[in-house]
């Protein structure tokens, strides 16, 4: 029983920054707003989350992630700058700032922490706090099933999916395309920006390259979830699931080779993503400059 409820824990650590990135990646494409950023933005929330509570330990964990999502949010603002006001390729903006994302980083790296690969190490919750008794846990939660509630039962809700199915009636009921696009733009970013803090304090530091493509997986759960927010999310725990049980069988020191081991979350990924795209329903307007 013990094994079981370890591998359950497990999965929820791995699975967290996922499923974050997945919610926002939902609210941000639902509104017509393709968001391949996502990497980016984790990368964001990771590294500026590190940052603070090494520049700023007195402050405590919650400034940390307040500054980790206020990042996120940051760099969304971006990307909807370039695809909403100026109406630039959703995709070329996406890749751009997930390069900008990284390249920052690793020059932070340099000059706040004097390394090419790795922060020092930083304080997040105090000594023994575990799984089920960290804020963040309950914060992460908390976060998806209100986004979730917010999308489907309020009118801001609604209004996400008129403007990426049919922003043109939208604007004729008196809609603001442009606002509710950067609206879900901003809330893609709060959500992925959690979720790199999610990763800097699993780690107590920021790593080069930690990321490791979570936000091209959380990507997958999009579409694996068909847009929405808690198929997503389940879909983000499935992927986790993978990696958790990848890293047990490395574990077990099977007679696999160890490469093919580790392809095991992409494997499961490629698969989600071939059964379910042709059932998939994107958003109508999904990716259109032409507007």
């Amino acid at each position: 029983m013990d094994d079981l409820f370890a591998v359950v824990e497990q999965v929820i650590r791995i699975a967290m920054p996922y499923a974050l990135a997945a919610a926002g990646g939902v609210v941000c494409e639902r509104s017509g707003v393709v968001n391949l950023a996502l990497e980016g933005l984790l990368i964001a929330g990771a590294f500026s989350a590190v940052v603070f509570a090494h520049l700023a330990p007195s402050v405590g964990p919650y400034g940390a992630i307040a500054f980790g999502i206020a990042a996120g949010m940051a760099l969304a603002s971006v990307h909807a700058f370039m695809t909403v006001n100026l109406r630039a390729d959703h995709i070329t903006s996406g890749i751009a700032l997930n390069l900008l994302a990284d390249g920052l980083s690793r020059f932070g790296l340099h000059a706040i922490f004097h390394s090419a690969s790795n922060s020092a190490r930083v304080q997040t919750f105090a000594e023994g706090t575990t799984l089920w008794t960290s804020p963040l846990t309950w914060l992460s939660l908390l976060a998806i099933v209100g986004v979730a509630w917010w999308f489907s039962k309020t009118v801001a809700g609604i209004r996400i999916t008129a403007a990426g199915d049919h922003p043109e009636a939208a604007e004729s009921l008196g809609i603001r395309v442009a606002r509710v696009r950067w609206q879900a733009v901003l809330v893609s970013g709060a959500l992925a920006g959690l979720a790199g803090v999610w990763l800097a304090f699993e780690q107590h530091q920021f790593t080069a390259g930690m990321t490791g493509g979570r936000g091209f997986v959380a990507v997958s759960a999009v579409i694996f979830g068909g847009w929405r927010i808690l198929p997503a999310a389940l879909a983000a725990v499935a992927f986790g699931a993978g990696e958790a049980a990848q890293i047990q069988i490395q574990a077990a020191g099977t007679a696999l080779p160890t490469q093919l081991v580790q392809t095991l979350p992409y494997l499961l990924t490629l698969t989600a993503l071939v059964l379910v795209a042709k059932r998939a329903r994107a958003p109508g307007a999904l990716g259109a400059t032409d507007r």
